[in-house]
């Protein structure tokens, strides 16, 4: 079983074709089909499911990959972890964010870190809190600044508080709680709401809150990103809740305190296992000292 076998099972799960995984590795895609059958054969099992139109992974795919990612990815940080001891960090650092993320501004650490580390391939995946944790867990990503319910634990994962903060509502500027600064949670509970996905991180913040005064809710449309929630605000379609330090970047909406008010812990998370090379030195660039490896 050779690495570069399984960077190709990787590359066709990743991206549900055989000719597209062959573009992605930079090979024919004859090359490449050889060696998963190869691959295959030693195994005694297929990885996928091939039919004229999709590309599936079978049983013995799925508990293949995820373990296939963690062999690539011990890999490059192995090399990573000899090439530091030059002085010179390479390697990947693989970053995850939510959309709401403010305690950093992620664009300019993102820039400042390329600039010292030059030999590093950056890249950056933006998705919910607990999507982006299971990544890191998993060690697709290296580094995930998420928001969490304070208090809310992370198994598997090591973690830093970069800001605590409040919820505040959103509303269209014709809607009657736009002439007001502050209002009760209460009252907000009349209304209907655009929230995140039922059962994320981003949503747990509001429900509990809500949950802790004794209120429900009305959701009628669910949002992945703090963008669309503004832009459905906006239209009038209900009224949102993000947090304090985003508001101000969503123009053409009214924004107003709220009592009792939903909180929310701000944190950079990396591997229970420790950083590599390159996380490390993002980190410092945020003053984060993540321990001993």
């Amino acid at each position: 079983m050779e690495l570069q076998q399984m960077r190709y099972v990787v590359a066709v799960a990743e991206t549900g074709g055989f000719t597209r995984a062959a573009e992605r590795c930079h090979v024919v895609q004859s090359a490449l089909s050889h060696q998963i059958a190869r691959l295959e054969k030693e195994l005694g099992a297929r990885l996928f499911h091939r039919t004229s139109r999709s590309v599936r992974l079978t049983a013995a795919g799925e508990v293949f990959v995820p373990v296939a990612r963690q062999a690539l990815q011990a890999a490059e940080r192995a090399r990573a972890e000899v090439e530091a001891t030059t002085g010179e960090v390479r390697g990947r650092l693989a970053v995850g964010a939510i959309s709401t993320v403010a305690a950093v501004d992620l664009a300019q650490e993102l820039g400042a870190f390329r600039a010292r580390c030059p030999q590093v391939r950056v890249s950056l995946r933006m998705d919910m809190s607990d999507d982006l944790i299971e990544q890191v867990r998993q060690g697709g990503l290296d580094i995930a600044f998420v928001g969490l319910v304070p208090g809310a634990r992370t198994a598997g994962v090591r973690e830093k508080e970069l800001a605590r903060g409040e919820l505040v509502a959103v509303v269209p500027p014709g809607h009657p709680l736009a002439r007001q600064e502050w209002t009760r949670l209460a009252r907000l509970a009349e209304e209907t709401f655009v929230d995140f996905t039922a059962g994320s991180a981003a949503r747990r913040q509001r429900d509990e809150a809500f949950r802790a005064a004794g209120l429900t809710s009305d959701v009628a449309f669910e949002v992945t990103t703090v963008e669309f929630l503004a832009k459905l605000v906006r239209a009038g379609l209900g009224v949102g809740m993000v947090p304090e330090a985003i508001a101000s970047e969503l123009p053409g909406l009214h924004v107003l305190r709220v009592r009792p008010a939903p909180e929310r812990s701000e944190r950079v998370v990396w591997s229970g296992l420790g950083p590599s090379p390159p996380a490390v030195a993002f980190l410092a660039g945020l003053g984060v000292e993540p321990g001993p490896r």
